[in-house]
């Protein structure tokens, strides 16, 4: 599990690398812990627990050498909603039930199924946690007084607008002190922690010059204790799983989508492969084990696992690291933390949601003007009007049948005829004057599934004294067929074996033909009738045909035939396969 082939070839330099590494994400991670479990509508003190048990577990378990764990700001709307609702202890129970979900699915090899979640999806409700981030802390940048925080969007700028009045001048100045010195800090110092040099330049002129005048962590939340809480279960009933198990999937899926794009992003950085199977098993393993102590759900933090990787981290041993220096500026300098002013901590957030928000790519999907446009601006728009679980879904399901929709444009199906110029057989050969009415070619091309049946259908002549007798399908660009294509078939056959006529295929490709073994239409079209070359079916197409109606067939002109341009006299001495086979067509 613990995975010790990622320590291969590590000595004391590897060790001073990620030590220091360790040390600065860990400063850099107290702050953002603090900022996001407030945001979350809980104690400061909890985000804390939860980087230094969760942090340390997820860099021990994971899948990822240079994952950095903890909370993030992905979880502040939902973590917030659920607590709103359900309560802060039912809040750490669906955290474990989420642990547990993500153990399941790496245990059960689901990693790499969440790489196929569309990117109009994560982007849309990515950037609709941002908006909803940003938006949240509007309040506490202004200092207004008696506000009630709403699950809503609508609701929280309502109630920012009703209390604009009680604006604090004071904590716009601690606001914009703190903002100025993390821009500053990014601008012209980028390895240094700029969320904690604006919180220490806040603080200490908040102390100085507005002490008493502003709202503190201590004066909101109480003194932070210097230690973790003790260990504790929190009462599981059947009752709370079930009116929790929706909300724990949610966490869930959130959770293994940011953990599994932030191990991407390192593997980009470094040249590593994470193991995503066992990543979403240490994710679980911590999610489960956070709670016991207090702590809010975690995952992967792309922000902090880069800073690791710039820093020098080489192994997982940086992650442990950055967790035992949480926990032992948690033991030495609590009682400090409880004098910082709220004004500072909204800045930080404002800033983690603008590089959150992913703007490039979400201005770049809207350019296109495609259907990943309509998903984006859906997921998006439900992300802050409605609810991240709702985006999610709906934004799933809309790309799904966007994807089913350009799949059946994909799919054609063509009426042919051989080319005598090119030994070819090509659509262009096919007219109201150029036709064979015995036997009727086509080419399908493009998955043969439930959102092509209907072009499928539409194309093949219907049933009755126009349908040839013969009817080959060449099936060579035909990588897939489900069991509505298989049924279109079935149809086809019937139709064909009532009337005394014959279906023919050619070029098969591997999946449609097992697929047409397993349900039995194989044996039901006749091994016979399967053929690898277009040309070999031609020639066993002519050799099989009534030669009595040729000879009436409109479309022949000085007894020779329009559509394959042969003499008749020869098609009826059935020595026709011959002449083709020589001529090339082998199709």
């Amino acid at each position: 599990m613990i995975g010790w082939g990622r320590f291969e070839g590590y000595s004391l330099a590897s060790l001073r690398k990620d030590v220091i590494s360790g040390i600065i994400v860990g400063v850099i991670a107290i702050p953002l812990g603090m900022a996001f479990a407030i945001a979350s509508g809980v104690k400061p003190e909890y985000g804390i627990y939860t980087t230094i048990i969760a942090g340390i577990l997820i860099s021990l378990l994971g899948g990822s050498k240079f994952q950095i764990g903890g909370p993030t700001g992905a979880f502040i709307p939902i973590l917030f909603a659920i607590g709103m609702q359900y309560g802060y202890e039912n809040l750490l129970i669906a955290g474990m039930m989420a642990g547990v979900i993500l153990v399941l699915m790496g245990i059960l090899r689901l990693g790499v199924l969440i790489k196929f979640i569309p990117k109009p999806v994560t982007i849309g409700f990515t950037a609709g946690i941002a908006v909803i981030i940003f938006s949240g802390q509007i309040g506490s940048f202004l200092g207004l007084q008696g506000m009630k925080r709403h699950e809503g969007f609508v609701d929280n700028m309502r109630e920012i607008g009703q209390h604009l009045s009680t604006a604090n001048m004071y904590s716009i100045l601690t606001a914009v002190v703190c903002l100025a010195a993390v821009l500053l800090t990014l601008h012209f110092a980028p390895k240094v922690p700029g969320s904690l040099i604006g919180l220490l330049c806040a603080t200490v002129m908040a102390v100085l010059f507005f002490n008493g005048k502003v709202a503190t962590i201590g004066s909101a939340y109480g003194e932070i204790p210097g230690t973790l809480p003790s260990f504790h279960i929190p009462l599981i009933t059947w009752e709370r799983i079930k009116s929790l198990i929706r909300p724990a999937f949610v966490i869930a899926m959130l959770g293994a989508i940011e953990s599994l794009l932030s191990a991407v992003v390192a593997d980009g950085m470094t040249g590593e492969r994470h193991n995503s199977n066992r990543e979403l098993i240490g994710q679980g393993i911590a999610n489960i084990a956070a709670p016991l102590f207090g702590g809010i759900p975690a995952t992967g933090a792309i922000a902090r696992t880069a800073t690791n990787i710039k820093n020098g981290a080489v192994s997982p041993v940086s992650g442990i690291v950055h967790g035992v220096v949480v926990f032992l500026i948690l033991l030495l300098l609590a009682p400090y933390a409880s004098t910082i002013p709220l004004a500072a901590m909204a800045p930080i957030l404002m800033v983690v949601a603008w590089n959150m928000s992913e703007r490039k790519e979400f201005l770049h999907l809207l350019k296109t003007r495609t259907g990943d446009s309509l998903v984006l601006v859906t997921t998006f728009l439900l992300t802050v009007f409605a609810d991240l679980t709702l985006a999610v879904e709906v934004g799933l399901v809309l790309a799904v049948v966007l994807f089913v929709k350009r799949m059946g444009e994909v799919h054609r199906v063509s009426k042919v005829l051989p080319d005598p110029s090119s030994v070819k057989v090509e659509a262009h050969m096919v007219s109201e004057h150029h036709d064979c009415p015995q036997i009727g070619i086509y080419n399908v091309e493009g998955p043969l599934f439930f959102g092509a049946a209907y072009r499928f259908d539409n194309t093949l002549p219907e049933p009755g004294a126009g349908q040839p007798g013969i009817i080959l399908l060449r099936m060579g660009k035909v990588p897939l067929m489900d069991t509505t294509g298989e049924a279109n078939l079935v149809t086809l056959v019937k139709q064909l074996h009532a009337s005394g006529g014959t279906l023919m295929i050619s070029g098969i490709q591997s999946q449609p033909l097992e697929l047409l073994k397993r349900t039995g239409l194989y044996d039901q079209i006749g091994e016979e009738q399967f053929y690898e070359h277009t040309g070999e079916a031609i020639n066993q197409a002519l050799g099989a045909i009534d030669y009595g109606k040729c000879a009436g067939c409109r479309h022949a002109a000085f007894r020779e035939c329009s559509a394959f341009s042969l003499p008749i006299e020869i098609r009826q001495q059935r020595v026709v396969a011959g002449q083709i086979k020589r001529g090339g067509l082998e199709v």
